[in-house]
């Protein structure tokens, strides 16, 4: 959570309407630099004054957002693994592969959804329900 003073500072540094948008999803308003832009058109940013380990974060494109949503380039970067961002390294940039669909979309995570894997077994219960049975009367 953040002071009263900070959050009056950075609803003035990137104004009302992206700091309602910062309240909203993610809970607090951040101001920082823009370092750079991934193909799903996720923005990252980087302010040196926050707390450490809270100087960068993610502005997800979709508001539907996923962590699986995050190129591993990106991801190295934000979990402080790596200095430099992936616009800076050439070894953390995106490149596409033989064997990958051309379509730029990330897999979606199905986890707690309707889509998700659920294994099934091929062995009969051991518990059965029991099915009341009624004689029909004369």
């Amino acid at each position: 959570m953040s002071t009263i003073t900070r959050t009056v500072k950075n609803i003035w540094k990137v104004g009302v309407r992206d700091a309602w948008r910062q309240i909203n999803y993610i809970g607090d308003t951040k101001a920082g630099t823009l370092i750079g832009t991934d193909r799903w058109g996720n923005k990252y940013y980087e302010n040196g004054e926050e707390l450490p380990l809270r100087t960068r974060w993610v502005d997800y494109k979709s508001h539907d957002f996923d962590a699986a949503q995050i190129e591993p380039g990106w991801h190295a970067w934000m979990s402080y693994l790596v200095d430099k961002p992936p616009t800076q390294d050439a070894l953390l940039q995106y490149k596409r592969r033989d064997w990958e669909d051309a379509d730029p979309r990330s897999i979606p995570n199905y986890t707690l959804s309707r889509g998700a894997y659920k294994p099934y077994s091929t062995v009969k219960s051991k518990v059965t329900m029991w099915e009341p049975t009624a004689v029909e009367r004369k």
